[in-house]
């Protein structure tokens, strides 16, 4: 199947489809800590919440993970699912006006003699000159999901973050100096859904940041639609899209130097992109993309509708109160179940 738009054409490299069902699976354990059924040892999570009173939002370490829940935002259901919640209006992190119950991945495991952002915590390409100090050479990441709920009420339904959530992503570490070109702190890949209030179905789909400065003008996402339409499209994408309670798998897969990303849907099949990761993907990008960075994945709710106003891409002026009985009962929040969440190392993929 060819690529509709001009710009994927441009961006990538692979595009296969197949009629694949989607993984799913289902367990009668009633227990409400996640790592009862998921294997947490190289993550910890943020949530939107600063139970400690330090003005920053809670981080639950490694080493405490087993065995953590939350009630509001992080626990299993009764399926034994992973289920994360975010609420529009919440503490947030320094560097983002929106929410999140969100994994990091944690290569170091419990040893905490490495830093958060040492290699031996991150990964790189294979092409990184240093890439030996990793933890890894590119790595994997899977995940089974449906998106239950996203925030009804935007101030701005104009913008594109409106109505949406981010379901994974890989991340850059944010370098001291960024001399080499490399550690603006920018996101290869964050996959998306959306759904606007009054239409059935929603849209999946992945943004890439072009590796450039902040104050960067050509620093902008690149949106590419999987399951409907992107996030500058707000037309009902009717049955090409995804409902709300309706999964779908994605897998990041980063082999050697490139990220092949694929998605599956048992009623939509199966769709998949390659991308290098160590060229720009157009002349405005950073002309190495990522080789010079520091990556770790991340899984969960980081919720799009952000109370802020301001328009653009991310300010949307969601309504939300800051307290979350209130929040839920008016529909402010994102909300998201894994059945599926495992990371690896890297394999090759059958398609190059």
């Amino acid at each position: 199947m060819a690529i509709k738009t001009t710009l994927a054409k441009t961006l990538f490299s692979g595009f296969v489809m197949l009629a694949v069902p989607a993984a799913s699976s289902a367990c009668s354990d009633h227990s409400s800590a996640p790592s009862a059924k998921f294997d947490l040892s190289h993550w910890k999570i943020t949530l939107p919440m600063d139970d400690n009173g330090d003005t920053k939002p809670d981080e639950i370490k490694v080493a405490d993970m087993q065995g953590y829940h939350h009630p509001n935002y992080f626990y299993l259901n009764a399926d034994g699912h992973m289920v994360f919640t975010a609420p529009n209006k919440a503490i947030t992190t320094a560097n983002s006006s929106n929410t999140r119950s969100e994994l990091r991945q944690m290569l170091r495991g419990t040893n905490t003699k490495i830093g958060t952002h040492d290699g031996g915590n991150n990964f790189a390409v294979l092409a990184r000159k240093d890439s030996g100090k990793f933890a890894s050479i590119g790595g994997k990441m899977e995940a089974t999901v449906k998106v239950n709920h996203v925030a009804v009420n935007a101030g701005d339904p104009s913008t594109k973050a409106a109505y949406s959530v981010v379901l994974g992503q890989i991340h850059a570490v944010k370098y001291k100096s960024t001399k080499s070109g490399f550690g603006y702190g920018n996101e290869p890949i964050k996959i998306y859904f959306k759904k606007f209030p009054d239409h059935e179905y929603g849209s999946v789909f992945f943004n890439y940041e072009r590796n450039l400065a902040k104050d960067d003008p050509n620093r902008n996402d690149i949106s590419v639609p999987i399951y409907g339409y992107n996030w500058a499209n707000d037309q009902d994408p009717g049955e090409k899209g995804i409902k709300l309670g309706e999964e779908f798998s994605y897998t990041i897969n980063v082999h050697q130097n490139t990220m092949h990303v694929t998605f599956e849907n048992e009623r939509l099949g199966k769709i998949g992109y390659a991308i290098d990761l160590i060229k720009g993907v157009d002349t405005l990008d950073n002309p190495l993309g990522y080789g010079g960075d520091s990556l770790y994945f991340k899984a969960g709710v980081y919720n799009q509708c952000s109370t802020k106003t301001g328009g653009g891409n991310w300010y949307a002026g969601c309504a939300g109160t800051g307290d979350w009985a209130k929040d839920k009962a008016n529909g402010d929040y994102a909300q998201a179940t894994f059945s599926r969440l495992v990371v690896g190392d890297s394999v090759k993929p059958e398609v190059q």
